[in-house]
């Protein structure tokens, strides 16, 4: 019984360091030097005057979703992003029941045209996406992506990045099919799906930062 008293005492203390620890933790900064966020109307009010110092070096912000939702944090969040000195970006959750041409017109319709902003990105990924049985079959979902991809690169000149998880891209065979920088999300461990090297890597989604209530993703990037 002692023994096994020991053994609990000692995996206890493990979990209580993990949880002490993964709030804090980032890839290497010596490896990875440029680092960053991404936010969305979810993480409520933000003080982006208390991120700079804590090691945020650029931010992709949610702009909109489908044909026809706009992110209410956006505009305040662009605006306050871009006075606290933060690069920013701003991103588009492509749903998988909505033309291209209608999801790029709402995109490009809620976001600034500023020439020094980082590249647009397009978030390709099931969850929160539409029902099953209304979502594209894989040639549709091509067709209707570069529809997106053409309206969204003639009004921007910049190549979108696209943000996959390794069960989308495997669905719907994204990254052999699109020649474009990829935001691969794996927690921790540097993703090897893709068919090419990350652009940009999500590494953790539980970083705890003054000035953001809760939880917040944490990215490393290869951007100039």
């Amino acid at each position: 019984m002692r023994r096994w008293g020991l053994v609990l005492a000692a995996v206890l203390a493990v979990v209580i360091c993990a949880f002490s620890w993964a709030p804090r933790w980032t890839p290497s900064r010596a490896e990875y030097p440029m680092q960053g966020i991404d936010v969305s109307a979810h993480q409520g009010p933000i003080d982006w005057t208390k991120l700079k110092t804590q090691g945020v070096d650029f931010a992709y912000i949610k702009a909109s979703e489908g044909g026809d939702f706009r992110d209410k944090g956006f505009h305040g969040n662009w605006l306050a992003s871009g006075r606290a000195g933060i690069r920013h970006g701003a991103y588009h959750f492509f749903t998988l029941c909505k033309p291209g041409a209608e999801q790029a017109a709402n995109f490009l319709a809620a976001v600034p045209n500023e020439s020094d902003a980082l590249p647009p990105t397009v978030d390709l990924e099931f969850l929160g996406n539409c029902r099953r049985t209304d979502m594209m079959t894989p040639d549709q979902f091509q067709q209707q992506l570069n529809v997106f991809l053409d309206a969204v690169e003639h009004r921007t000149g910049k190549p979108t990045i696209l943000y996959l998880n390794r069960e989308f891209d495997d669905a719907y065979r994204v990254s052999k099919t699109f020649d474009r920088p990829l935001w691969l999300r794996r927690i921790i461990l540097e993703p090897k799906f893709g068919a090419r090297t990350w652009t940009i890597w999500q590494a953790s989604n539980f970083r705890h930062l003054d000035g953001i209530q809760g939880r917040v993703d944490w990215n490393v990037a290869r951007l100039t």
